[in-house]
């Protein structure tokens, strides 16, 4: 996943000429550490068709406050620079790669 933070995030997120899905995270955040490799395997999987970003929450709190990502971990999927859809908690992989392609079918 390729970190951002409020120095790039408009640069690699809504700049972005690809469907984007951003993790925003804590580092002492437990599920957040259970949710990373969920994230990486869908990643391998999809890194030609979309983008992955994270972003700490501490490191870029305007981010968070933006986005409203006081529940972490939080995943929010951009596309033309718009906000398609913010969900947060764990989620299954399966339901994760589900949604992925659900709402980034017609991109």
């Amino acid at each position: 996943m390729l970190h951002v933070t409020t120095n790039n995030f408009e640069r690699e997120v809504t700049g972005s000429p690809v469907p984007v899905l951003v993790m925003f995270h804590a580092l002492w955040c437990g599920k957040c550490a259970m949710m990373r490799p969920v994230v990486e395997d869908i990643e391998k999987r999809y890194e030609n068709r979309y983008r992955f970003c994270e972003v700490e929450i501490e490191e870029s709190p305007g981010l968070a406050d933006q986005f409203e990502a006081d529940i972490v971990p939080a995943f929010a999927l951009f596309h033309n620079g718009n906000l398609l859809a913010f969900f947060s908690g764990l989620v299954d992989e399966a339901v994760l790669e589900e949604r992925l392609n659900e709402i980034f079918r017609n991109c």
